[in-house]
């Protein structure tokens, strides 16, 4: 069973490149839309988008699919969740993959030294603010969202249609302000890192060099926190990697499902 996360501003849909290669693999593919995104239940209040809740939804949604653990792929802030799942609860992760999303302690202990960063993460201070964000990106037919799409990414990455799917999604009553809670909760309700931040379950970590949202030193300082961990730098890749490098991606996750089986079987 392979779990994947979608980060912000998408939802299932971004792992479309991703579903058939690991369904004709054999694997069982759950693809959540997380809590706030398109079909998704959308709570109000900020405090109920805290990581706590977010990891738990998580879990839950294992649980009622009848198993115990899964393979976890998490992309962006999906990413964030598959991090804290994995250090919060170690027994649900069998195996943990990573795009572009660092781990929390690597991020926090290298903002203050990384200035760059912190001017990458300007958008997190935006979000902040109640109701303005909502409203702007609303009026202005979600043009800022799309601009910011296609801006930090590839040529290859987004067509029309898929830029259509994801309007869909954002429209979706209550939906955009879900989506911002994330980021609010994240600095309201900022969650404790564990007194042993070490992740034990196999890791991959793969990173697009050309992120125009978080420094690749990132990548390297993640892996640091893992007993068994793997580093794919992809450089002509940007945030966007499972859309640009579809297979690169879909192999690396594949590989790291067949050393973790060849292991057990020894």
């Amino acid at each position: 069973m392979v779990v994947l996360l979608h980060g912000f501003p998408e939802f299932w849909y971004g792992w479309r490149e991703q579903i058939p290669a690991l369904a004709a693999a054999g694997c069982r593919v759950v693809v959540p839309d997380q809590r706030g995104f398109n079909l998704s239940d959308k709570p109000r209040w900020v405090w109920e988008y805290r990581m706590e809740e977010l990891v738990d939804d998580v879990r839950v949604l294992i649980e009622q699919c009848g198993r115990s653990s899964a393979t976890v792929v998490g992309h962006d802030l999906g990413g964030v969740v598959a991090w804290f799942l994995a250090l919060w609860q170690p027994s649900v992760v069998e195996r943990l993959v990573i795009l572009n999303a660092p781990h929390p302690l690597a991020f926090s202990q290298l903002l203050p030294a990384r200035p760059s960063q912190m001017v990458y993460s300007w958008y997190i201070a935006l979000f902040q603010l109640p109701y303005l964000p909502e409203a702007v990106s609303r009026l202005t037919g979600w043009r800022i969202l799309r601009q910011a799409l296609l801006a930090s990414s590839r040529s290859d990455a987004f067509s029309r249609s898929d830029l259509d799917e994801y309007r869909e999604a954002w429209e979706r009553d209550g939906a955009f302000q879900g989506m911002l809670n994330w980021y609010r909760a994240l600095v309201r309700h900022a969650p404790p890192i564990p007194e042993d931040p070490r992740v034990k379950a196999p890791t991959r970590v793969i990173w697009g060099e050309r992120d125009d949202f978080l420094v690749k030193e990132l990548a390297r300082e993640s892996i640091r926190f893992c007993d068994r961990a793997e580093l794919i730098m992809l450089p002509n890749a940007t945030h966007w990697l499972q859309h640009e490098e579809p297979h690169v991606v879909n192999d690396a996750i594949l590989g790291l499902l067949e050393e973790s089986l060849a292991l057990d079987r020894t």
